[in-house]
């Protein structure tokens, strides 16, 4: 009877084989460059971007506090969605055109202010659901809103107003021009809704 084989085994680790190449300098010092490079990849990228991030929020944040912090009518364009929601088509080619945004729990409005040439003025009134002749002599916007937005009346003689009601949700605009200047209309509204 033949005894069992056994499986061969590995030679040992510590004797029987050659013994492994000593890696030269060059090698060594261009190894430690790359795994350098690649920690500082790993960690300054990352930084970096929340460096950036960080302060374009902190830039965000004060734009932001400006435009909430605001309260005179500044120079500028109420955006799209603002005009749309307070119903508020101001011309395309008025110009001298300012606004304010005021919210609270219970009302928003929009001041927004402009000049227009008269057959603009008419296109507006028209757009808004009233014509020249349905204005009555006299400011509409109230004293409140007035002393909101930084609106002072004593200069001009010549003004006429309306106030046009909607059903909620649907803005109520107080709308008030100057008429002293015949070739230019100034257009003051004030649109409040009630969420």
């Amino acid at each position: 009877m033949t005894p069992p084989s056994l499986p061969r085994q590995a030679p040992s680790p510590e004797g029987g084989g050659p013994p492994p190449s000593a890696e030269d300098r060059r090698h060594v010092v261009k190894r430690r460059w790359i795994t350098a490079i690649i920690i500082l990849l790993l960690v300054g990228v990352p930084a970096g971007y929340l460096a950036i991030s960080t302060q374009q929020s902190r830039e965000s944040g004060r734009d932001k506090a400006a435009k909430v912090g605001a309260s005179k009518v500044r120079p500028g364009w109420p955006s799209r969605v603002q005009r749309s929601i307070y119903e508020v088509p101001i011309p395309a080619k008025a110009w001298r055109v300012g606004f304010l945004e005021t919210n609270n729990w219970r009302t928003s409005r929009l001041f927004t202010q402009f000049a227009v040439t008269p057959s603009e003025l008419d296109a507006f009134l028209a757009s808004v659901g009233t014509s020249r002749e349905e204005l009555t002599p006299g400011v509409s916007i109230s004293a409140h809103d007035t002393s909101v937005a930084g609106w002072d009346w004593t200069r001009s003689t010549e003004w006429l107003g309306t106030t046009i009601e909607q059903a909620d949700p649907r803005p109520t605009r107080d709308i008030t021009v100057d008429l002293t200047d015949p070739k230019v209309s100034k257009v003051y509204v004030v649109s409040t809704t009630t969420p």
